[in-house]
């Protein structure tokens, strides 16, 4: 196929609304990132350590069969997705992910019985046309006020009755209609179809929580692909970089290995480290002081890898306060790591999980969550925030959590934050994360 010259044609002024041209729908097509790869530096990593590559058409197949199988448990006519992270699990369709969170411009529509339609942002079209799940792609009308103005409720009323005909004519009566997230505006005009909106976050979460074990070996690399990226930081870990700067290079290597972007910007040294949730800054780190960061990331494939280390800055020996510190939250983790196993509720792991005293050290918000696209359901709290309205459940295999911890003295000193990452397996657990612990931070 001969190439055509898009960046010469991108050169002149066209307008965003105009089609593209076979031709370059073509070329799009073969260039689209999930059918390339994460590319050579990431493959070549994950070769040295064997790493097979994940069968992406099963991975999508089982999404997509976990989202229908939750439809008929609740009796919905479909969902309407929203959340481009939900939108990719059902799909495995992507588009500037990051930009839709905030903007409503792209959308799907999954029929328990019948077909999964992709509402594509304008000129977006071609990107879905190489997924054999999507059955059709349609043009997005969006009624958020950056596309529509003062003429959102007219908009809505036009999304509305197109989202309207397809339960009509895929439901089979059933008008019972699941949403993730809208705008009230759009939850009205649906209502005055006749629709019945059911909370869609449920259907997805809980379809999200069991892993296929394809999904399982996609994570393996993430996390590879994290652990390399967090050598580099490590390199470039030295008194007088600032913290943002030393974030940076996560960043760019996770990028470089086909990841696609970073939560949040947790990471602090010294005394921003505790209380923890400051976020990183242009403070210049010193010698001697505890830096800890949180990964937060997502990854290769959109898998998120979160895990949590702590390093002490320059070549000094630790204090013994900074040593008394680590080991606790160190103890913490692996001790809450060796209880997990299919069988335990929510409550057990709140209630007999190794804690601090509250009065004296700050904790995190949660000791476990799930994780997998994102971090996910469940959420479980310390057992002094159980309470009438917390949620219980039982671990089962396919689960992947995060174990938790963030020690520091309400009074100052050294705070220390450590995570890990942990497959429910049929006779426990298997320890997914692997980045190493810092030996002269033990006591």
């Amino acid at each position: 196929m001969t190439t055509p010259s898009i960046v010469g044609k991108h050169r002149s002024k066209i307008s965003a609304l105009q089609q593209p041209s076979a031709e370059t729908i073509e070329y799009a097509q073969s260039l689209h990132m999930q059918v390339l790869g994460p590319g050579e530096l990431a493959e070549s990593e994950w070769a040295v350590v064997g790493l097979p590559a994940p069968d992406l058409q099963v991975i999508r197949q089982y999404r997509l069969d976990r989202v229908r199988e939750q439809l008929r448990a609740f009796d919905y006519a479909g969902i309407l997705l929203y959340d481009p992270l939900n939108t990719r699990y059902a799909t495995d369709s992507t588009n500037m992910q990051l930009w839709i969170t905030h903007n409503a411009a792209r959308y799907a529509f999954v029929a328990t019985e019948g077909p999964v339609i992709i509402f594509e942002f304008h000129g977006c079209e071609f990107l879905s046309d190489h997924n054999p799940l999507i059955t059709e792609v349609r043009p997005a009308t969006s009624h958020y006020y950056f596309g529509a103005g003062e003429h959102y409720e007219g908009k809505a009323a036009v999304w509305a009755a197109e989202i309207a005909d397809l339960v009509e004519k895929y439901g089979g009566g059933n008008k019972r209609l699941a949403l993730d997230h809208a705008t009230a505006t759009g939850i009205h005009a649906l209502e005055a179809h006749g629709l019945e909106i059911k909370n869609g976050e449920e259907i997805m979460e809980r379809a999200r929580l069991i892993k296929h074990e394809e999904e399982i070996k996609a994570m393996r690399r993430a996390i590879v692909a994290c652990d390399h990226s967090i050598d580099i930081m490590r390199q470039h870990f030295q008194p007088g970089v600032t913290e943002q700067r030393l974030w940076s290079y996560l960043h760019a290597e996770n990028i470089a290995r086909g990841g696609e972007w970073i939560e949040t910007r947790l990471l602090a040294a010294g005394p921003r480290a505790n209380p923890w949730f400051q976020e990183c800054s242009s403070r210049k780190m010193q010698a001697g002081e505890l830096m800890g960061f949180d990964t937060d990331l997502i990854g290769t494939y959109g898998i998120c890898v979160d895990i949590s280390r702590t390093w002490l800055c320059g070549d000094g020996d630790p204090t013994p306060e900074q040593k008394e510190i680590y080991t606790m939250a160190y103890e913490q983790v692996r001790k809450n790591t060796e209880i997990l196993r299919p069988g335990v509720t929510f409550k057990e792991l709140s209630h007999t999980a190794v804690v601090y005293p509250k009065d004296q050290f700050r904790y995190y918000s949660c000791l476990y969550h799930g994780v997998g696209l994102c971090d996910e359901y469940p959420d479980v709290p310390y057992p002094w925030n159980w309470n009438a309205l917390s949620y219980d459940g039982v671990l089962e295999p396919g689960m992947v959590l995060c174990a938790e911890s963030y020690v520091g003295r309400w009074e100052g000193g050294p705070g220390v934050k450590l995570e890990d990452q942990v497959l429910i397996t049929p006779d426990g657990y298997e320890l997914l994360s692997h980045y190493p612990y810092e030996a002269e931070l033990l006591l």
